[in-house]
């Protein structure tokens, strides 16, 4: 299908009129509009990137079901996201063997870019929903067998760089391609900027999963940001106005402007109502669009988010953070920090466009080429 599309892109401080030539999937070329091009049809954007995804639509990445992978896959493509990564949770060596093997199938076909491992090598204390009875301590020779399972797709894998073993299975990770996340995690600050500035380079949702930052106990919150500031590392945020309050996001976003990646967390019930899901092994409740782990108070650990990527862009468009800058932490920067070609608006790029209105509202997506919605 070859087409052109004109849209309002952002750029700092505001938009450029252009027009957007899509040639045999790709982009061919990027022009300015003029007055004989066809109208503008809204704002036109780059296809969101999420690298931290466990599902939605009802259904989990978890799974080795093929249909069940394709349909929360295909939730957050139709809402922006044209290029995710699927993200385990802690489970048995066995399962995860398999669920690994299952979205190596997934990505195989194009359906989802690769695999994020979160778990089972975590700080029992900063678990999260991840099951403690699963948790184990770093195993590199469980990580030889999950990387070749994954057949080259594992991307990311999330680990507490404090637990014992911990650099045996970065060494595994980093030789075998793998981003190593620093994540659900007690480091000490020192920890954590040894860790980022040798074998890890992302830190995964910054703040969730570890202690709060204290002025005289630092920890694993301030030892990324440091490691940020200087260009060691990206950090995750989940910007949904759950896991993180808006001015925290505002905040981390004003002093390490180039290495924020904004991130969904989401499982089973993004684009669903409240009710009953399962993370994993977990039983979950989800509450006015709040995902906990049901323990029968109503206050159990938040377990994953309810959002689509567009969401929290939308969200902090709104309250006045620049479009641009959001569109990077959406797209480009995420892309980038696990090896994926991906979230670029220039020729040669996977033609993934989102068209949205002035709301930031998704109205079509493209994805390589095809428009996913009529």
């Amino acid at each position: 299908m070859d087409l052109d599309v004109r849209g309002l892109v952002p750029r700092p401080g505001g938009f450029d009129d252009l027009v957007v030539s899509v040639a045999d999937g790709v982009i061919g070329g990027i022009r300015p509009a003029t007055d004989g091009d066809a109208e503008s049809a809204g704002i036109l954007l780059p296809g969101l990137v999420d690298i931290h995804n466990h599902g939605g639509g009802g259904a989990s990445f978890h799974s080795t079901s093929s249909e069940e992978i394709a349909v929360a896959a295909g939730v957050h493509h139709a809402a922006g996201t044209t290029t995710l990564l699927a993200s385990t949770v802690t489970d048995s060596p066995s399962r995860l063997l398999s669920v690994v093997s299952a979205l190596a199938t997934a990505a195989e076909d194009g359906l989802i870019a690769g695999i994020h491992m979160e778990g089972p090598f975590l700080e029992h204390s900063c678990r999260g929903a991840h099951d403690p009875d699963l948790l184990l301590a770093p195993d590199a020779g469980l990580a030889r067998e999950l990387v070749a399972a994954a057949r080259g797709q594992l991307k990311v894998m999330t680990l507490a760089a404090e637990l014992p073993g911990a650099d045996e299975v970065a060494s595994v990770l980093t030789s075998a391609g793998v981003v190593v996340a620093l994540g659900h995690t007690a480091a000490s600050a020192s920890q954590a900027r040894a860790f980022l500035s040798g074998p890890g380079s992302l830190v995964t949702h910054l703040f969730n999963g570890m202690p709060p930052a204290h002025h005289r106990s630092p920890g694993p919150v301030l030892g990324s940001l440091g490691a940020a500031g200087v260009g060691d590392a990206c950090v995750e945020l989940i910007a949904d106005g759950v896991h993180l309050d808006d001015e925290t996001v505002r905040a981390v976003m004003s002093m390490v402007p180039g290495s924020v990646v904004l991130v969904t967390d989401a499982m089973a019930a993004a684009g669903m109502a409240d009710g009953d899901y399962q993370l994993g092994p977990l039983a979950v409740e989800v509450r006015s669009g709040v995902a906990r782990i049901a323990d029968g108070t109503g206050n159990g650990s938040i377990a994953g988010g309810t959002s689509r990527l567009m969401d929290q862009v939308r969200r902090h468009a709104a309250a006045g953070i620049d479009l641009a800058m959001l569109m990077k932490a959406a797209s480009l920067r995420p892309a980038a920090v696990v090896g994926l070609d991906a979230g670029r608006l220039e020729p040669g790029a996977r033609a993934d466009l989102v068209l949205t209105d002035e709301a930031l509202q998704p109205t079509r997506v493209m994805r390589g080429g095809a428009w996913l919605t009529a």
